[in-house]
């Protein structure tokens, strides 16, 4: 059983409160994120802004005009993921972060409070989503490479928990600014977003850049100085040394099979792998989590909910608090469990939500208060696994030479999916399309049911490996289910590149272990002559 931590395990060299900080801190990205999807849900309700931005007589904002204005900032983060793979891999995981807040997205946060009319609000939606999709890849990028391996996942799981903080301080603000009559009741909620802008920046000007990427870009000297600082040691410490050589070797027997092309992202157990995370990222967004809080505060409104703002705030604190037993969960489970028990808790909760809405109806005080019970308890689900395991699980899949690229598209699917929910969600329960209302839970709940099917046959347990080892149990491990009893055999420093390299890797750690046992074999029939 694994007790989860933050003091590494007896006799690990050097300290771990520095790459726990580090990690911890670019998880604040998650911040600007969360804050900047959250804004919408609020803003898009307010009748100063409506009165403001609207193109119609009544000053309503058309199915049409919703759709755009929320999805476009998905279509921007779409994007900005895909370029995350050459700003990750050309600036580096620490200056394409710099970058991508610096400039990109606080680009997107002057267009909309300068805004006045629809065009402008929306070209600053873009370049936001922009830049929140170039953070969304690099920070669990930054982390997983960063963070030690028997606490990685709480550590890239707190970019979900900080995601979540930012859609809770969303629709805190929102509330206390949502009765405003003036332009500051939008341009407050936005321009908040310096804020969160010029923390992270000022803390990415003192952080090292990660000592893999130094690694794959052959700075051998300049990684050792990095993992030095990341574990307080000094960079010609035994401990780093060996560390480092063994990432180098990894990295020197990945590309000997091969390049780290686009295409090659899709060949052999990349490609597996890249599979996988994409269908994860997507599933994570088809479980319907966005649906409430993109639209949460109108649909509470338009189905008679008393006050839905104050709901909103309500279902932010849920999904803020349910995420720390998650990030104890994630080493203590495991990935696999936990995705599993969250799919299962999901699906269960959207159907009763689903029926409830249907048999009841939403007016019916009593079905309400159940209604919100079981979202709620959905929340609670989804943020204590979906949530964070998501970016966890992708974060370690990837070997070092297609890691930006692959992170890269399975962040752009969870973007993609983001924007064709966003976008569709209008059409789905508005009166004019398709009014599905609270049925529309039954398509959220069934998607959870495929949710425990996908989990079962395709996530791998990589709770406690290196990233190194992910490697080697993808290449030896053929069936997701039997990923548990997993045990590492190779040591990639031992590995001979010149005659090793068209051998399987369980050939190579059949060959390890065989190799280990006759040195101990011979050991211990020394000591017994001696």
């Amino acid at each position: 059983m694994v007790k989860v931590t933050f003091k590494p395990p007896p006799g690990t060299p050097g300290k771990a409160w520095p790459a726990i900080a580090m990690g911890l801190f670019v998880a604040f990205g998650g911040v600007l994120f969360g804050y900047d999807t959250g804004t919408i849900s609020g803003i898009i309700a307010m009748d100063y802004w409506k009165q403001e931005f609207s193109t119609q007589p009544d000053l309503s904002i058309t199915a049409a005009e919703d759709s755009l204005i929320v999805s476009i900032l998905s279509a921007g983060t779409f994007f900005g993921a895909l370029m995350a793979a050459p700003f990750g891999d050309m600036l580096g995981r620490r200056m394409g972060l710099l970058v991508a807040v610096g400039f990109v997205f606080n680009l997107g946060v002057i267009l909309q409070t300068a805004s006045t009319r629809q065009p402008l609000f929306i070209a600053g939606r873009f370049f936001a989503g922009l830049g929140v999709g170039l953070i969304s890849a690099l920070i669990p990028m930054y982390q997983s490479e960063t963070a030690p391996k028997w606490i990685r996942g709480v550590i890239v799981g707190c970019y979900q928990l900080a995601i979540t903080i930012g859609l809770f301080l969303a629709a805190i603000v929102n509330n206390a600014t949502k009765d405003r009559m003036d332009s500051g009741s939008y341009r407050i909620p936005i321009a908040v977003q310096f804020l969160w802008a010029i923390i992270l920046i000022a803390g990415l000007l003192v952080l090292p850049e990660s000592p893999r990427y130094l690694i794959k870009r052959d700075k051998y000297d300049e990684a050792a100085k990095a993992l030095g600082k990341l574990r307080r040691l000094s960079p010609d410490h035994p401990a780093v040394v060996e560390e480092l050589n063994e990432v180098q070797a990894n990295h020197l027997y990945e590309m000997s099979l091969g390049k780290s092309t686009y295409m090659d992202c899709f060949k052999g157990t990349v490609g597996k792998r890249l599979l996988t995370g994409c269908l994860l990222q997507s599933l994570q967004q088809l479980t319907g989590v966005n649906f409430i809080f993109y639209y949460g505060t109108q649909y509470f409104k338009r189905a008679g909910f008393q006050d839905p703002f104050i709901i909103s705030v309500i279902t932010n604190c849920v999904n803020v608090a349910s995420t720390f037993p998650g990030l104890y969960m994630v080493e203590k489970l495991g990935r696999r469990n936990l995705l599993l028990m969250g799919a299962i808790g999901m699906c269960f909760c959207q159907y009763v939500v689903a029926i409830t809405g249907t048999v009841a109806g939403t007016t019916d005080l009593p079905a309400q208060r159940a209604s919100i019970a079981f979202v709620c308890f959905y929340i609670f689900f989804f943020a204590s696994s979906w949530g964070p395991v998501a970016w966890v699980v992708t974060g370690e899949l990837f070997p070092l030479k297609a890691r930006a690229k692959c992170l890269s598209m399975t962040t752009a699917s969870n973007w993609l999916l983001n924007w064709a929910i966003a976008y569709s969600t209008p059409y789905m329960v508005d009166e004019k399309g398709a009014n599905l209302q609270s049925k529309v839970f039954f398509v959220w709940g069934t998607f959870c049911f495929v949710c425990i099917a996908f989990v079962w046959l395709m996530i791998y347990e990589t709770k406690g490996l290196s990233l190194e080892q992910v490697d080697e149990l993808y290449g030896v491990v053929g069936k997701a289910w039997k990923s548990k009893s997993f045990v590492p055999q190779i040591s990639f420093q031992d590995v001979d590149q010149a005659t090793q390299r068209h051998m399987s890797l369980s050939e190579i750690g059949a060959g390890q272990t065989r190799k280990r046992s006759v040195q101990h074999d011979e050991s211990v029939a020394a000591t017994e002559k001696v």
